[in-house]
């Protein structure tokens, strides 16, 4: 071979960019609410079996406002390479019909739905409410002048809220909180009157006897909470609401390479199966889910279409589903 075309190769190879296989570095995974709510609480006890799974470091970020959607619009400005992702909750499913933002999961990919939860209504152990029925008597009796802690438009609490609307009076005020823990941590301090919350959120502090769960959103009582009843207990109208709940997933921008998609959909269907982040899951009252790829974009699809119908029928959407093109179920 001529000296020169095996000189001209070789510095083609010298020169050619080397592609390392990701994650070359840590990964940064932004929880949607602040530190101690449900979202944060799965986050951080997938997180250490996820970091295993990938090989590398995850920071976790917790930056919440906006209902979830600060925290959604930063991970989808944020360069679309896997090295940032979002430990969200089932908020930006809603932000279109609240008129929070135009982003929901269909801009985005389902890395893994980790699982979901119940939800209950929660007030501080000296309340005085000692039933649903005292909370709500008192709502009916008192109209604007219960306060409720809520995270925002399109937030849990707001969303409990409108489905009660639907079958009974429900004029309370909301103060917003940046996520179930500060809005719990307010509420115990007095700020709020009840605020409903994820029960993975509330379950340890129910059980340490700090406060007390009225009821739980659910057609029947839980393992985790079994002496609390269910809302359709008072409620029975809400029952064709049910079964409704949280649900706490990863997701990435859609743009993302689908070689990373793929690293990181491995590693937390590996973390989603670990034995303390089971046990976690159970303890809160949570299902686990561990559900990817087109199967999770279904699961995304159906609950936003109940949801945010239900918005709409009970007169809490600020903009109809419809004009957003999506079908009533």
């Amino acid at each position: 071979m001529n000296i020169f075309k095996v000189a001209a190769a070789t510095l083609a190879v010298v020169a050619a960019p080397a592609f390392a296989e990701y994650p070359e570095r840590e990964v940064l995974g932004v929880v949607m609410w602040g530190a101690g709510g449900a979202t944060d609480t799965v986050a951080r006890a997938v997180n250490p079996a996820a970091e295993e799974a990938l090989g590398k470091p995850i920071v976790v970020l917790n930056k919440s406002g906006g209902a979830g959607a600060i925290s959604t619009a930063f991970v989808n400005a944020a360069p679309a390479d896997g090295y940032t992702f979002l430990y969200g909750a089932e908020n930006p499913q809603l932000h279109g019909v609240m008129g929070v933002s135009d982003i929901d999961y269909g801009d985005m990919y389902p890395i893994n739905i980790l699982g979901r939860g119940v939800a209950v209504i929660t007030v501080p152990e000296e309340s005085k409410y000692q039933n649903l029925s005292d909370l709500l008597d008192d709502i009916k009796a008192n109209p604007g002048s219960i306060k409720m802690g809520s995270t925002g438009p399109g937030g849990l609490p707001s969303t409990i809220g409108a489905l009660i609307s639907n079958a009974t009076e429900f004029d309370v005020t909301a103060i917003p909180f940046d996520g179930e823990g500060p809005g719990l941590i307010a509420m115990l301090g007095g700020e709020v009157d009840f605020m409903p919350t994820g029960i993975s959120a509330a379950a340890e502090q129910v059980k340490a006897g700090t406060m007390r769960a009225l009821a739980v959103i659910n057609p029947e009582p839980v393992n985790t909470l079994p002496d609390v009843p269910a809302i359709t207990d008072t409620l029975p109208e809400i029952e064709r609401f049910l079964p409704w709940g949280p649900f706490y997933g990863v997701f990435v921008r859609a743009d993302v390479p689908e070689d990373v998609k793929a690293t990181l959909t491995q590693a937390f269907s590996t973390a989603a199966m670990d034995e303390t982040f089971l046990e976690l899951m159970a303890n809160r009252g949570n299902v686990v889910m561990n559900m990817s790829g087109q199967e999770a974009v279904d699961f995304l699809a159906k609950w936003q279409q109940v949801t945010v119908w239900a918005l709409q029928d009970t007169g809490a959407a600020k903009v109809s589903p419809e004009e957003l093109g999506i079908a009533r179920p």
